[in-house]
C-alpha cells in the first residue's frame, strides 16, 4: 500500500529546495552532472524512438524538448521524440508490441503498460530510486503501473480533469459554486439549459474526457464493471440508477455530444456555446493566451468533482504513464530517461510549463511552484491523490486497460442517453463484452 499521510507529504515537500528553473547551459550543465552519478549508464550509442501524446499547451512542449535536448547533450543519446494524438497512441503502441519494431518508448493514457505486460522492461529500479527521492508515489498512479511487485512502466503525471464554467453563468443560475453532490448538480445543469447557457460533456469516443466523466457516474452511484475478484457486475440496479442519472444530465447538454472527441469541447467552450464542462486546465490556459479572450479567462473557474451517492470521491484521472518496449536495444538509456524527466530540476520547470495541465504522481511535489502560481490552478494540483486506479475495485491489468481502451463504458452510457438502447439491453451489451475480455 503506497503511504498517503500528510506525514509522509510534508516529509517529501520539506526535501525539495526551493531553487531557480535551470535553462540554457545551466540545464546542460546540471544534466552532464547528474549523468555522471545516475545509476544507469546510457549504452554507448543509445538511439531512442519516443512516442508521446500530443501537447496542448504550448509552454509544456517547450519545457519538454529543453528537458529532451539536455538529456541528448549529457548521455550522447540520440533521441527522436514524436506525437500522435491520445486516440492513436494505443493502436501505433500496439503495433510496435506485435512487431516488435518501430518504437522504443511509448508515453501514452490510463493503462497503457498493462496492455503488453510481457513486451515491457521492468522498471523496479527506477520506482524505487524516484519514490525513495521524492516522498512515494500517489496510490492509484502505482496501481496504474503495477502488475504484483512489478512496474511496467513508470507513471510520469496525471492529467486532471476537473469542473471548468463559466462563474456568471453558474451565478444566473442561481448557485453561488458548483454543487458537490449529484442532485444540486443535476439540477444546476438543468437551471444553465433553462437560461441558454448550457452545459456538455464528451459522450463519443473521447479517450480522456468520456472515459473520466462517466466512470465518475458509474463509481460515484457503487456501481462497477468488475468487483475486487474481477467478477463482471456491471449488469447491475447500481449501474441502472447510474444511467437514469446520466440521461437526465446529458438532456440538459449542447447538442453534439455525442460526436465529441477529447478537443470538442475545449472549441466550444472558448466559442462561448458551452459554460460548464469536464477538462483539463487547457480550457483556462488558452483563453488567458489568447488577447481576444480575456473576457472569458476571467470568467473561467474550476471546481472538484461532486460526490455521488457512496460519500466520497470517484474520480478517474488521466494518468500518463511511460513505458520501454523490452526489445529495446538501449534499455539503460531508456531508464536513465525516465528518471531525468521527473529530477526536481526538469520536473517542477515542467510542471510550471502545463500551466496545471499536469499533476504530480510523486508527493514531494505538493509543494511545486505551478499550485500557487494561479488560485485556479489549485484544485488540478488534487487529481492524482483523490483518483480510482482504471479499474476501479478491480485488479490493475490488461484485462481492465483493454475495458478502457475498447470504450465499454462510454458506448453503454451513450447507448443509453442518445436512445439506440434501452437500460436492460445497455447493460447487457456491457455485460457481453466484458465477459469477452475477463474469461
Amino acid at each position: 500500500m503506497i503511504n498517503l499521510t500528510r506525514r509522509t507529504f510534508v516529509r517529501g515537500t520539506t526535501a525539495l529546495a526551493t531553487a531557480s528553473a535551470l535553462t540554457g547551459p545551466a540545464l546542460v550543465n546540471w544534466a552532464k552532472a547528474w549523468a555522471q552519478t545516475a545509476p544507469w549508464k546510457a549504452e554507448p550509442g543509445a538511439k531512442l524512438t519516443v512516442m508521446r501524446w500530443k501537447r496542448f499547451v504550448e509552454a509544456e512542449d517547450k519545457a519538454f524538448n529543453e528537458m529532451v535536448a539536455a538529456f541528448k547533450a549529457a548521455t550522447n543519446t540520440d533521441m527522436n521524440v514524436f506525437s500522435e494524438s491520445f486516440e492513436d497512441v494505443q493502436p501505433k503502441a500496439s503495433v510496435a508490441a506485435n512487431t516488435g519494431s518501430g518504437l522504443d518508448m511509448a508515453w501514452g493514457l490510463h493503462t497503457l503498460p498493462q496492455l503488453f505486460p510481457d513486451k515491457v522492461v521492468l522498471m523496479n529500479d527506477v520506482a524505487d530510486y524516484l519514490g525513495k527521492k521524492y516522498g512515494g508515489w500517489t496510490e492509484a498512479a502505482a496501481i496504474t503501473c503495477k502488475q504484483g511487485n512489478n512496474w511496467l512502466g513508470i507513471p510520469v503525471a496525471t492529467i486532471g480533469g476537473y469542473i471548468t464554467y463559466r462563474k456568471t453563468a453558474v451565478e444566473k443560475a442561481g448557485f453561488k459554486d458548483v454543487p458537490g453532490d449529484f442532485p444540486g448538480f443535476l439540477e444546476l445543469c438543468k437551471a444553465l439549459k433553462k437560461n441558454n447557457t448550457p452545459s456538455g460533456f464528451a459522450l463519443g469516443h473521447a479517450s480522456g474526457d468520456a472515459n473520466a466523466w462517466l466512470h465518475w457516474i458509474l463509481w460515484g452511484h457503487g456501481a462497477y464493471t468488475v468487483d475486487k475478484d474481477d467478477k463482471v457486475v456491471i449488469n447491475s440496479p447500481e449501474t441502472a440508477k447510474a444511467l437514469e442519472y446520466c440521461k437526465a444530465l446529458s438532456d440538459t447538454f449542447v447538442s453534439g455530444t455525442a460526436s465529441w472527441n477529447d478537443s470538442s469541447n475545449n472549441k466550444a467552450f472558448l466559442a462561448g456555446d458551452l459554460y460548464l464542462t469536464s477538462n483539463g486546465i487547457s480550457i483556462y490556459v488558452a483563453a488567458k493566451e489568447d488577447p481576444t479572450k480575456q473576457d472569458v479567462a476571467a470568467d473561467t473557474y474550476h471546481a472538484l468533482w461532486p460526490v455521488g451517492p457512496v460519500g466520497h470521491p470517484t474520480e478517474l484521472q488521466l494518468c500518463v504513464p511511460i513505458l520501454a518496449f523490452n526489445f529495446t536495444k538501449f534499455p539503460n538509456a531508456a531508464k536513465a530517461f525516465v528518471a531525468f524527466m521527473l529530477e526536481k530540476e526538469n520536473y517542477e520547470k515542467w510542471l510550471s510549463g502545463a500551466r496545471g495541465y499536469l499533476t504530480h504522481t510523486l508527493n514531494a511535489y505538493d509543494s511545486a511552484p505551478v499550485w500557487t502560481a494561479d488560485p485556479k490552478n489549485q484544485v488540478f494540483g488534487q487529481a492524482s491523490k483523490r483518483a480510482l486506479p482504471a479499474s476501479g475495485i478491480g485488479k490493475p491489468g490488461e484485462k481492465a486497460a483493454t475495458a478502457i481502451a475498447d470504450f465499454i463504458v462510454v458506448d453503454m452510457f451513450a447507448n443509453y442517453c442518445t436512445g439506440r438502447e434501452d437500460a436492460k439491453n445497455s447493460m447487457a451489451i456491457a455485460e457481453r463484452q466484458l465477459r469477452r475480455i475477463y474469461r
